[in-house]
């Protein structure tokens, strides 16, 4: 995959061009989740929290490879799984919602009949990522340690505890196989919303 996703209009893309698209889109469509760039940005993951951000990337997009039916809600599942897994962070905004509706956008887009401009979500996500630093996130930081916000002792965070988009972001890189790993069922309270237990490492 080149390290750059071109953006100008196709008339008829072929199939790998397709799949690049879905491929970079995924890549995009997490680099925008603030709870993800938060996570990346302070090496929630370790040392090699970027390296993990881009094998989310290619983990999402063999989800799709292998699983070609995936929904909303399994998607949103796999979202938070790897998020508590990898980046012991818990999402608990609802954001994973937005990323979900995203990616599966984006793929019925480029899935589109011959006549559609099937590249133009591609292109609307690409140019989101490029005026990303134009956005401002509220993200609320919570030490489960301490039950208290911490919005300033992280690096990332103005004052006014806004994520910059555009702190230590690069180019779209080539994704990473993804390893298989075993599916951990998610815990469902009483009231039927999934939960993602675990603390996140500071």
């Amino acid at each position: 995959m080149s390290a750059q996703a071109q953006s100008g209009p196709v008339a008829a893309p072929g199939g790998e061009r397709l799949q690049q698209a879905f491929d970079h889109g995924i890549w995009y469509a997490l680099a925008l989740w603030p709870a993800l760039h938060v996570a990346t940005a302070n090496s929630w993951g370790g040392p090699e929290s970027t390296d993990k951000r881009d094998w989310f990337a290619g983990a999402v997009s063999d989800l799709f490879s292998s699983r070609p039916d995936t929904d909303n809600e399994e998607l949103e599942i796999f979202l938070l799984q790897i998020m508590q897994d990898e980046f012991d962070c818990n999402v608990e905004d609802e954001s994973e919602v937005e990323v979900t509706r995203t990616i599966l956008g984006l793929r019925k887009s480029l899935k589109g009949e011959a006549g559609d401009d099937r590249m133009a979500a591609f292109r609307e996500l690409e140019r989101r990522w490029k005026n990303r630093g134009q956005m401002k996130y509220q993200v609320d930081v919570i030490d489960n340690e301490a039950e208290e916000v911490d919005d300033e002792e992280w690096n990332g965070f103005d004052d006014d505890g806004d994520v910059d988009m555009t702190a230590a972001e690069e180019a779209v890189p080539n994704l990473v196989p993804p390893i298989k790993k075993e599916k951990v069922e998610p815990e469902v309270d009483d009231d039927g919303f999934t939960k993602v237990i675990g603390k996140k490492k500071r």
